[in-house]
């Protein structure tokens, strides 16, 4: 099996086209079919079912396409790590984030990243911190920052960055506004904002209230924080969110929530086995674990 097949096989997966994957890879379409066609006669599988419209992967293609993903970000990874032996920082750098993460100054950090190794190539995505566990352990990103979702496994790791309880947020106008720390049985009744139930703060309010063995409603779902806090302030319903997001919009009480089991947000690091890990993803950690952040200062003269 060789690497070339196994890129083919992921671009037309990825583009569900043969012309469009011929095209971004730059080979021939005729090359191309020939190149899935001498995987599928060695895996003694068809891989793709095929229409006139698009191509859909069959039940081995998906199977191979896991394989594949993480064969291939272990090939850039080698290849990656000869580079930095040789005293070059170099190829792409794939960061996965939610937004708003706490502990982790994003653009600031990929900044200084850039200063200091401007020959390597940043890609960033923004998603729930579920699918960014399952981008890291399939290869598809070299590390994401996120909310906690599971234990380790052999293809995923994560490290520790910081943790903050949780913060319900309301209307000045609700009844709950001048009181003081709030328990999930108090709130059961309340139409509640939410973000989609892969992100960081729903899945740590979601266990909250199980824990408590209180039900809520989440009657109005965003994908993004100046919704949820529009959304609030216009008292259509009640958030519970990471206490760093009071910051946002100061207008809006924000009461400590307080629960019989702790369930704190905790912000990771995730990455794959230190074997799988990426230069350009170590280097990264390093910023951010020594603080090396400041951008340079220029114009200073010495006294």
């Amino acid at each position: 099996m060789e690497l070339r097949h196994l890129q083919h096989f992921v671009a037309v997966a990825e583009d569900q086209h043969f012309t469009r994957a011929a095209e971004r890879l730059m080979v021939s379409q005729s090359g191309l079919s020939a190149s899935i066609r001498a995987l599928e006669r060695e895996l003694r599988a068809p891989l793709f079912v095929r229409t006139t419209r698009r191509v859909t992967l069959t039940e081995a293609g998906r199977a191979l396409l896991t394989e594949a993903e993480r064969i291939l970000a272990q090939v850039r990874a080698a290849q990656d790590a000869v580079a930095a032996v040789q005293g070059v920082l170099r190829g792409t750098l794939s960061l996965g984030t939610e937004q708003c993460i706490a502990g982790v100054p994003v653009a600031q950090l990929l900044a200084a990243f850039r200063r200091q190794h401007p020959d390597v190539e940043i890609r960033l995505r923004q998603a729930g911190s579920g699918a960014l566990a399952e981008d890291v352990a399939a290869g598809r990103l070299d590390l994401a920052f996120a909310v906690t979702t599971r234990a380790d496994t052999e293809q995923l790791r994560c490290l520790p960055l910081t943790s903050e309880p949780m913060t319900v947020l309301c209307h000045p106008s609700h009844r709950l506004a001048t009181g003081g720390p709030v328990t999930p049985d108090e709130l059961g009744g309340e139409p509640f904002v939410d973000f989609h139930p892969d992100w960081g703060p729903r899945r740590t309010t979601d266990a909250a209230f199980a824990a408590a063995g209180v039900h809520r409603t989440v009657a109005l779902e965003v994908n993004d924080v100046h919704s949820l806090l529009d959304l609030v302030e216009e008292g259509l319903g009640i958030a519970v969110v990471p206490r760093h997001f009071a910051h946002k919009r100061r207008a809006l009480p924000a009461l400590p929530l307080k629960a019989d089991t702790e369930t704190p947000y905790e912000t990771v690091a995730m990455l794959p086995p230190p074997e799988a890990t990426s230069p350009a993803a170590r280097a990264l950690m390093s910023l951010l674990e020594t603080g090396g952040l400041a951008p340079p200062q220029e114009g200073l003269q010495d006294s």
